[in-house]
């Protein structure tokens, strides 16, 4: 375990200059379905959900180019530009999606220049705060992908640089081409196999952005974690909450790098997830909630 206290900081500082609320929201959901594939059917409500977000405090939104195809940074752009000086756009890039069902890592040079120039213009920026690596490309060297953002990243199309999907031997390697400020991989209350890659993000203070961070119920393979019974009901039926709430709470206090980016597409569930700034969990309510999974 990393962080067994009480007190939290509830910001990050991004690559050193840009502060985010550590509870951010991830759009992918804003998107076609099936297979997060085109335009959300309805897009006014998808950009008045963004609009509150922002009204919450949200500064820190997660997209990426394969999200709708496009449309997922395009309803970003919609709502919220011109966007408020604080706000920090994540996209991510290196997957040709194609279909709802077409999912094709491509991380070649060319793919990712067009990338990055797609998502500038379809967020309407000059410069993207951080684009992330969608996952790495078997076909293409992973050293030559980094170089390729590298470059983009010198011609100040990009910000700063992040990784997703990645090992720590993959993070270390990226390092010694360009500087890597985040990674985003699979973590959760009933789901921690990359904690060896996060203990090594605490380390070199490089933010870690956990999807997937409302999994299943640990302890009820394919039931929701909203239905969780035991220890992370008993928390949150004794402080009155929900218990994907207490699996939130949790992962704010158990590194402090970790930056959340709970994905919905109704307000009352943004509104719920935000409140989970004000759930304090105890030194004892930790120690349990860490042996969750290996109960």
């Amino acid at each position: 375990m990393i962080n067994n206290t009480t007190s939290i900081n509830n910001t990050f500082k991004l690559g050193g200059d840009l502060t985010v609320n550590r509870l951010g929201y991830g759009a992918m959901r804003l998107s076609g379905q099936p297979g997060n594939f085109g335009a959300y059917p309805d897009w006014e409500e998808g950009e008045q959900l963004l609009r509150r977000a922002v009204e919450l405090g949200v500064n820190f939104i997660d997209t990426a180019e394969a999200y709708g195809s496009g449309f997922n940074e395009e309803i970003i752009a919609s709502a919220l530009y011109p966007y408020p000086q604080d706000l920090v756009i994540a996209t991510k890039g290196g997957i040709n999606k194609s279909a709802p069902d077409s999912i094709l890592a491509d991380a070649s040079p060319e793919f990712l220049r067009s990338g990055v120039e797609g998502s500038l213009k379809r967020l309407k920026l000059e410069q993207i705060d951080l684009y992330q690596l969608h996952r790495p490309d078997p076909k293409v060297p992973f050293a030559e992908s980094i170089g390729a953002l590298k470059k983009l990243r010198d011609e100040g199309k990009i910000r700063h640089l992040g990784l997703s999907n990645v090992t720590i031997e993959q993070i270390e390697e990226a390092r010694q081409i360009v500087p890597i400020v985040s990674v985003q991989n699979k973590f959760s209350i009933s789901d921690r196999s990359f904690e060896n890659v996060l203990n090594d993000c605490t380390a070199n203070n490089i933010a870690f952005i956990p999807h997937g961070s409302l999994g299943a119920h640990p302890l009820k393979k394919g039931a929701p974690l909203a239905n969780a019974e035991g220890t992370i009901a008993d928390i949150a039926n004794n402080k009155g909450v929900k218990p994907n709430q207490i699996a939130l709470a949790w992962l704010l206090h158990y590194a402090p790098n970790i930056i959340l980016i709970p994905g919905t597409t109704t307000i009352a569930h943004l509104e719920e997830n935000i409140a989970v700034n004000s759930v304090h969990l105890t030194t004892d309510e930790i120690n349990l909630l860490d042996r969750v999974d290996k109960i």
